[in-house]
């Protein structure tokens, strides 16, 4: 089978599991999880096999026309690469860890089968994003992800807060999508084609005409899609879903999407060093204000979706210092261990079973309960913070050496401002970054809040994932010099200078939040545990959790976050109050204005409309008043007419004669 045709089967699969689990998830549902899991496998596989057989060498490019559009044609077409094999692959296995994880997790849901093909299509979509070679059948799979996220985000519809998490993160991300669409169809204008390798040929030989305007213009939709300051707001909200969603979406599809997008038309966005410029605040500002956001919260998935938010600005800064390869090596680190992070999360929900324990402030006991999802997420977040020699180390060297590159002009593809913001920023965020990273850890599994009810060991199924997944998150980063063909063929291995300045900075911030949460400790006297009565219901589970009436967590005098943000806690607990300005700034304007446009449409279009039926209505009434079938009356009126004109000529006559 050629290498094309397996391509093909990549994104088909989990469609074609998708569809057959909508239609036999009623009649059938003993096929449900089978078909959830294995067609995503499949597709690793495949994915897999297409990388192997692709060897970060030439790329592999297939295309057939869809139709004739008179113009700038449309094609199905594939391109892959080193950074499209890459990613594939890790959006298949992510994928597969997903869908074995959900079977446990979500083994009692009652919506399980439509779930099951939502991940599946949702799959599929970023797989098309991945291996498409064209920008509108880009497009069919970047807005398909866009309306799974809504569905699967919304999947507790019976909660206020899902529903409103689905319906922000839709108007959020669709907010960055109307210009993405525009700085399309400018591009393709320009370049004269869809195709990717049509348009990165016409910037190579200068046949973009407006570079700045369409680079700033898909930059919108990318800071949307990939939860980038300021369209950002809508990630932490997201996590009123199933954990296993927040898992794939964080990882491996929805936000990994608008990076990829940038790093495979990154020379689109370096013709312009205004663009380049802008990317390079954007990810700055998301790097830090997410990094101090997460020292705020209680949640321990909002802590982890700030995360997300402030990982991903180290790929836009990557980006933004024109290195790719630097971009998608943190992606795909990222990916395994931030899954794995949010799976362990899962574990630690499913192990209280409610998601009201997830504040950490309420949380003690688990490191013995639940010890998989301890050990494995400790192997997470030592690679989250950076610590060698764990993936997110190599990964945020990468980023850091490419930014210090730019920065002292050794690297001319971007403004050496671009490079100083990233770095310095880089910098900061690792500091912040393993601070609140050891603070999730201390107050997750070292906490003395009451202890949850305890709801038997976590299922085999999830279990398993979670080890699967702590394997690249300690050893992915030391394959870097294994990777050079794979991206651009430039190095991606530390420098001492970035090494010694990253590492040192995080070990300062796990170091300084140690002691003040010691500090703390000793001050806070220890209260008994709760007594608790196990139920096997998670509802149960919540009432209970409920009725704890412990202190609210911006109260807890042993949280070493307050201490270390200091006047800042509070707005960065609420994200800088950005959701209220934006309420301010667009959201009431558009309220005021419908209800303007309402009073009008009542009160001066309906007015003029009722006012001209009751004109008619009331010429109606005269000429039904006239029409009276008596035929004495219609002489008399005849009569009475024309003595009247005789009077008006012999009047008009004499005037004349006068």
């Amino acid at each position: 089978m050629t290498t094309t045709t397996l391509a093909v089967l990549v994104p088909l699969l989990p469609f074609l599991g998708s569809a057959a689990g909508l239609l036999l998830g009623r009649t059938a549902p003993g096929f449900v999880r089978p078909l959830a899991v294995l067609p995503t496998l499949a597709a690793a596989v495949l994915a897999a096999v297409v990388a192997a057989r692709q060897g970060g060498g030439k790329a592999i490019d297939a295309a057939t026309q869809l139709t004739p559009t008179g113009s700038v044609p449309i094609d199905l077409a594939l391109h892959i690469d080193g950074f499209a094999a890459l990613v594939a692959v890790l959006v298949g296995v992510v994928a597969t860890c997903v869908q074995i994880y959900s079977t446990g997790y979500l083994r009692d849901d009652p919506r399980y089968p439509s779930y099951a093909a939502l991940v599946s299509l949702f799959t599929s979509a970023m797989l098309l994003v991945v291996y498409s070679g064209d920008l509108m059948v880009l497009l069919v799979g970047w807005e398909i992800m866009g309306i799974c996220s809504y569905f699967l985000v919304g999947h507790y519809w019976e909660t206020p807060e899902a529903r409103a998490a689905s319906l922000k993160a839709f108007l959020v991300t669709k907010l960055g999508d109307v210009p993405f669409l525009i700085g399309l169809f400018a591009l393709a204008a320009d370049a004269g084609t869809f195709r990717i390798t049509g348009v990165l040929g016409a910037v190579a030989s200068g046949g973009l005409d407006h570079p700045t305007l369409i680079a700033l213009l898909l930059l919108a939709g990318v800071a949307g899609k990939s939860a980038q300051f300021p369209l950002h707001t809508w990630l932490p909200d997201a996590m009123a879903g199933p954990t296993p969603v927040s898992a794939l979406i964080h990882a491996a599809t929805m936000v990994a999407a608008g990076i990829y997008f940038t790093a495979r038309l990154l020379p689109v966005f370096a013709a312009s060093a205004a663009a380049m410029t802008v990317l390079a605040v954007m990810a700055a500002l998301t790097m830090v204000g997410s990094a101090l956001a997460a020292l705020a919260q209680d949640d321990i998935k909002r802590v982890l979706a700030y995360s997300t938010i402030g990982q991903l600005g180290y790929m836009a800064g990557a980006l933004a210092v024109g290195d790719r390869g630097a971009a998608v090596f943190h992606l795909l680190s990222h990916a395994a261990f931030k899954a794995l992070l949010f799976l362990a999360a899962g574990a630690v929900i499913h192990a209280a079973g409610t998601n009201s324990l997830t504040a950490m402030s309420r949380m003690s006991g688990l490191a013995k309960r639940i010890p998989d999802a301890y050990w494995t997420m400790t192997v997470a977040l030592l690679a989250l913070a950076a610590i060698p020699p764990f993936a997110g180390f190599f990964s945020k060297e990468a980023v850091l050496v490419a930014a210090e590159h730019t920065a002292l002009g050794e690297r001319d593809v971007a403004p050496a401002g671009a490079g100083w913001i990233v770095l310095v920023a880089g910098l900061l965020t690792a500091l912040l970054t393993a601070a609140y990273a050891l603070r999730l850890w201390l107050r997750a599994f070292r906490g003395r809040g009451a202890e949850a009810p305890d709801h038997g060991r976590q299922p085999i199924a999830m279990t398993s994932v979670l080890w699967v997944l702590a394997i690249p998150s300690l050893g992915f980063g030391l394959t870097v010099t294994y990777l050079d063909d794979w991206f651009d063929g430039h190095p991606l291995t530390p420098t001492l200078t970035t090494a010694v300045l990253g590492t040192g900075l995080a070990a300062a911030g796990a170091v300084i939040t140690y002691a003040v949460w010691r500090t703390l400790a000793a001050r806070t006297p220890v209260t008994a545990p709760v007594p608790h009565v196990a139920h096997p219901d998670a509802e149960a589970g919540q009432v209970e959790a409920e009725a704890l009436h412990l202190p609210h967590p911006a109260e807890d005098p042993a949280d070493p976050g307050r201490a270390l943000l200091g006047p800042l806690h509070g707005p960065a607990a609420d994200g800088f109050h950005l959701d209220a300005v934006y309420r301010t700034a667009f959201v009431r304007p558009v309220l005021a204005a419908a209800s303007l446009v309402r009073f009008l449409d009542r009160e001066v279009v309906d007015t003029y409309v009722s006012a001209a039926g009751n004109s008619a209505k009331g010429l109606g009434w005269l000429v039904r008043r006239a029409q009276t079938g008596n035929v004495q009356t219609y002489l008399s009126a005849l009569l009475a007419g024309s003595v009247v004109l005789a009077i008006v000529a012999v009047a008009l006559a004499n005037a004349a004669g006068a």
